[in-house]
């Protein structure tokens, strides 16, 4: 059974900002031509910049009160992979040569047949999947077709019903809650199953009463599923099956398939990785809770998948070493009404793990774009686009020995809802949320609520002791701050405050609206770019007015 992504120690901030991710990702992402699905997001390449790196050797002594420069060399800035479906998801997933699975066919008895590193290629169609599939040490999973493996059922026997329609039989019992909602008063984030009418993913409402065209009411107590248009001579499915894919079984490879449709649990995933698999240029998408979920997944490699429209979350790792996350698309998640600000909603998100995140494009998610969280140790993010998510672009929360580098962080931080705000509590582009050992260098932060934000809170012990804000080094970085509120700096509260050295700024390139604009802070006090000198931070920095 997936555990869980985050024990839930302790909700770190109140951050849902106020602007649409998907517009934001539409101006600077390259060419992402994924299959037509409602609500995916137009994008257009970035310009390429070539530019030159100042010096990054901090300063050991308080600087003269001196105005800072006004033009300087610029830091170089990261070049980031293009990631499309031309080069990511089952069109690069080559040929499949072995035995053949056919929709009609039980998948499960196939492969309960077969020994450990037998190669089962499915065919091009749809495959109901009834039953979660568990392949064996080294089996491969694969299509050279575009196989679709779909955790749905049909819903038939529509009747009408007042102003709906509504058919019977087609749900489970009632179940508990877990998660939390955007919408905290209906709370309905929670509940498994989708419905679909031609493909299209309808909005779960509260009561029947609240339907209408686009939107279904699922009445658990009455058994009863009710949508606001007529369904006659559309396919109308729901998702039922919780997983398409999970074993604990090492070396599993997982390539070319399209799933979609599962009904999986807040905070489990469709497709379930163990140790030592490889999951490739698969596309996962409108599932409910996880896209792909890594748990006790040592040296699991997850490269060049499109996951996109899953309910809560792109893709979960939970207590697994050494994992590779690499030239992925992961956009459009929490379709589902997850809490945006602060619940394990979004692209990714990390929890007692380590490993590499690098050369994805993590877009337009609501929620955090990639998020480390409770005791990740020894995390590496680089070379990643992440822009136009609705919370932090970057959280390092409580974490450790984490590397941030070269990646291209814009547009995040203005998604809406419950927990908005714009101050540094709130995060930023890059957020380092009372952490230890991190380095953040290189990155292209452009346009996000804020720049790079320092959080020391009062979180309690993890693994290694209390967590606590110690030994943050953020170097050579373009800083563009030209709007709105938006700062960089750092905030303590009373029971966990910075000492002395533990966060040092150096080397960094300012863009401001104005050089006399307050956009840093430290420990609540705004300070233009002459008082961040002053006060000892960045001394070898450079400031542009825009």
């Amino acid at each position: 059974m997936a555990l869980p992504v985050i024990a839930n120690e302790n909700n770190a901030t109140t951050a849902a900002k106020s602007r649409s991710a998907d517009s934001a990702a539409s101006r600077v992402l390259p060419s992402h031509r994924v299959p037509k699905t409602p609500g995916a997001p137009a994008s257009k390449p970035p310009k390429a910049t070539r530019t030159a790196g100042p010096s990054t050797k901090p300063s050991t002594t308080r600087p003269s009160a001196k105005k800072p420069q006004t033009t300087t060399p610029t830091p170089s800035v990261p070049t980031v992979p293009t990631v499309d479906s031309d080069e990511a998801g089952p069109a690069v997933a080559g040929p499949c040569s072995g035995v053949v699975i056919k929709p009609s066919d039980d998948a499960q008895s196939i492969i309960n047949a077969k020994p450990a590193g037998t190669t089962f290629c499915f065919a091009a169609g749809v495959h109901r999947i009834a039953q979660t599939l568990r392949p064996k040490a080294d089996q491969v999973l694969a299509s050279a077709d575009r196989a679709v493996l779909s955790g749905s059922v049909p819903l038939t026997g529509w009747a009408k019903s007042s102003a709906n329609w509504v058919v019977r039989g087609a749900l489970p019992a009632a179940y508990g809650m877990s998660g939390q909602c955007e919408d905290n008063k209906a709370n309905v984030c929670y509940l498994r199953e989708q419905v679909f009418v031609d493909g299209t993913h309808l909005t779960r409402v509260a009561s029947a009463s609240a339907v209408s065209d686009g939107s279904f009411y699922a009445d658990y107590a009455a058994n009863a599923i009710y949508v606001g248009s007529n369904p006659a001579g559309h396919a109308v499915e729901m998702s039922k099956t919780a997983t398409a894919i999970e074993s604990g079984a090492t070396g599993v490879v997982v390539r070319g398939l399209t799933i979609e449709h599962f009904a999986s649990a807040p905070q489990a995933g469709a497709l379930v990785s163990g140790p030592g698999w490889k999951v490739t240029a698969n596309d996962v998408r409108w599932n409910h809770a996880v896209g792909v979920m890594l748990v006790k997944a040592n040296n699991t490699k997850v490269d060049k998948n499109l996951i996109h429209h899953n309910g809560q979350l792109g893709l979960g790792q939970y207590s697994s070493a050494a994992a590779s996350v690499t030239r992925n698309v992961i956009s459009s998640n929490n379709t589902d009404g997850f809490w945006i600000a602060d619940w394990e909603s979004g692209g990714i998100k990390s929890t007692r793990s380590s490993g590499t995140v690098s050369g994805n494009v993590i877009k337009a998610n609501l929620g955090i774009g990639m998020w480390a969280d409770v005791a990740d140790d020894g995390r590496v993010i680089s070379s990643n686009q992440i822009v136009g998510n609705a919370a932090d672009g970057i959280r390092f929360e409580i974490s450790r020995n984490g590397t941030i580098e070269n990646n291209t962080v814009s547009g995040n931080g203005f998604g809406t809802g419950r927990g908005s705000g714009t101050s540094l509590w709130d995060g930023g582009g890059i957020n380092i949320n009372t952490s230890s050992g991190v380095t953040v260098s290189g990155n292209k932060v452009s346009g996000n609520v804020n720049g790079i934000t320092i959080q020391s809170r009062t979180r309690g012990t993890g693994p290694w002791g209390t967590y606590l804000l110690r030994d943050i080094r953020v170097s050579g970085n373009t800083i563009e701050m030209t709007s709105g509120t938006q700062a960089t700096g750092m905030v303590q509260n009373s029971g966990s405050p910075i000492p002395a050295g533990e966060v040092v700024f150096s080397g960094n390139k300012y863009v401001l609206d104005a050089l006399g604009a307050q956009r840093f802070a430290m420990a609540g006090t705004k300070l233009t770019a002459a008082g961040w000198r002053d006060a000892g931070l960045d001394t070898v920095g450079s400031f542009l007015a825009n």
